[in-house]
């Protein structure tokens, strides 16, 4: 059991194992501010592999804050397309403008300050100001939070507010004095690599300490929170071919996936099936009378609280239609060839049916017809 007396030896032994078994990741060569922030941000919704690959493209395109500040949306939306969460990318995006515009360019060193910026909350600021600039201050994700649920052996749900109060804490009482870069990212990288969802007790440096472990119950801990109920959404979206070219709009500035481009398309209506409902689309989004030139697969995808099945079909303009539409739910169109599809960032679905037509050999006959 871990009591006030311990939080030296915890401590220590958490740091001399974080020591030696630290993972080389790029933002720990030099701990600059920037990196820190952007691999915090980038980090929130994603597997620390694919978050390394995407920091690194990061910082080859946008290597500073005054670069970030300099880019169009276009460009910061394309370096995040595939992470999700696009409004922290935005978030960033904003941060950035600030922070050359009232700061310098330097991004600030004080917590209120860092608190302060678009998109950066209570776990992201304590993460910046303690392993970018050495501030005493405790950090807590999800990884800290798992093992101060097993370690303390909270027996309710570690979300619920008295239970993170406890655990914050308990995090600030166990960090040692100076060493909060090193501690913090020790908490969090147990949390990663041992105190997992499928604890390795046998590796753990501080099991000693561990309730959990010593009652035998750390596959109970922590006790999940209720799960929110999953709806499910029917959509269907037309690739629409004309003279060797494919048909692509841009969502409005406001609400979901704001400012991407997209196949056109909709929700399926009771009653209707998802042929009758891209035609629909089409004829109320641009005014375009098409027919179908085939269906190209269904695709499930998942976000937070729904699942969306997306029906996807191949279309032609009916004939005698001009190609010029009249935009009524986008802000802009392109008509593309099917290599410039990358040059645009696309909703997760979209991205995913643009990579099935690589492979779909009806395709080049449609853009030949």
């Amino acid at each position: 059991m871990l009591h006030s007396h311990d939080h030296a030896a915890f401590a220590d032994s958490l740091l001399l194992w974080f020591s030696q078994h630290q993972r080389p990741l790029p933002w720990r060569r030099d701990y600059t501010p920037y990196q820190v922030w952007i691999s915090e941000i980038m980090l929130q919704q994603t597997q620390m592999e694919r978050g390394v690959e995407y920091f690194l493209r990061w910082m080859d395109r946008l290597p500073d804050i005054a670069a970030v500040a300099d880019a169009d949306e276009e460009t910061v939306l394309k370096l995040w397309e595939g992470l999700g969460y696009y409004s922290r990318v935005r978030n960033l995006h904003r941060a950035a403008r600030i922070i050359v515009r009232e700061h310098a360019g330097e991004f600030p060193g004080r917590l209120e300050h860092i608190r302060a910026l678009p998109g950066i909350g209570d776990y992201t600021a304590a993460a910046i100001a303690s392993i970018a600039f050495r501030q005493d201050v405790a950090c807590v994700d999800a990884n800290v939070e798992r093992v101060l649920a097993r370690v303390c052996d909270i027996d309710t749900p570690v979300k619920q507010k008295e239970n993170m109060a406890f655990v914050r804490a308990t995090a600030q009482a166990l960090l040692p004095p100076g060493k909060a870069r090193e501690f913090n990212q020790a908490m969090m990288e147990l949390g990663a690599l041992v105190c997992s969802k499928k604890a390795r007790c046998e590796d753990c440096p501080v099991r000693r300490w561990c309730e959990a472990h010593h009652l035998g119950i750390v596959h109970e801990r922590p006790v999940p929170a209720a799960r929110k109920p999953v709806s499910h959404i029917d959509v269907a979206t037309g690739v629409l071919v004309h003279q060797g070219r494919i048909f692509i709009q841009k969502r409005p500035d406001h609400g979901v996936w704001a400012g991407f481009w997209e196949f056109p398309g909709g929700c399926v209506e009771p009653g209707e099936t998802p042929e009758r409902t891209v035609e629909r689309e089409f004829m109320e989004e641009m005014e375009f009378p098409v027919e179908h030139a085939g269906k190209i697969t269904v695709i499930h995808h998942g976000y937070t609280t729904y699942r969306v099945t997306l029906h996807c079909f191949f279309l032609r303009l009916r004939s005698g239609t001009s190609p010029a539409p009249v935009l009524h739910a986008a802000t802009d169109h392109r008509w593309v060839r099917f290599g410039e599809l990358t040059d645009y960032t696309l909703p997760a679905g979209h991205r995913k049916l643009a990579d099935m037509l690589a492979t779909d050999l009806r395709l080049p006959a449609l853009l030949d017809g």
